[in-house]
């Protein structure tokens, strides 16, 4: 297994996961609900910060490999699921959002890994609309996660859209995903 920069930021990312969870079952005399809210978004955005950063840093050194390949795409989905997760607990979103969500990310890791496996990964590579839908999710999580006011405006007001928005996308590129996979998986079909 490689040791790099990129990696070990990948894994912070994973580190993190916990101690965003954590902050939300602090005694309640540690932390107020507005510094919870503060230090978990703080976490969520710098776990964002270092999935775009490692994946930038691998490609200027030149420190690709395949396990940072593959421990990359796990950091962010855990994170997103855990932050998504919480915010179901909080009544921050509702659940059918978190199952579009995490559903999809399983749907597609599943298909992708298939694909892979066949020799076929090329058809179901990140596209545009992908990149997207991760956008408005690393938008949406944290203002729902901050839940206040941000320059005199309701933080989960706009939380709320983005993350309806993110759903949306994510329903729209499993559905890209599945139709770009769809012919291998008719003719494996079709063989047996």
């Amino acid at each position: 297994m490689p040791f790099n920069l990129p990696i070990l930021l990948t894994w912070l990312r994973i580190v993190a996961i916990p101690l965003l969870i954590t902050v939300y079952y602090l005694p309640a005399d540690w932390v107020n609900p507005h510094e919870r809210n503060l230090i978990a978004t703080a976490i969520f955005i710098a776990a964002a910060i270092t999935d775009w950063a490692d994946g930038y840093l691998a490609r200027k050194w030149n420190q690709t490999s395949a396990f940072g390949a593959f421990l990359d795409p796990v950091a962010d989905k855990l994170m997103v699921a855990a932050a998504l997760i919480m915010l179901v607990q909080l009544g921050r979103t509702d659940a059918i959002i978190a199952t579009i969500i995490i559903g999809r990310e399983i749907t597609i890791s599943a298909l992708r890994e298939w694909m892979a496996k066949i020799g076929a990964s090329r058809s179901v590579a990140v596209s545009m609309l992908g990149k997207i839908k991760t956008a408005a999710q690393m938008l949406a999580i944290p203002l729902l996660l901050f839940q206040g006011s941000l320059a005199g405006h309701d933080s989960m007001i706009a939380g709320n859209w983005l993350i309806w928005i993110a759903a949306l996308l994510t329903l729209w590129s499993m559905g890209y995903y599945l139709r770009m996979a769809w012919p291998e998986i008719a003719r494996r079909s079709a063989e047996k």
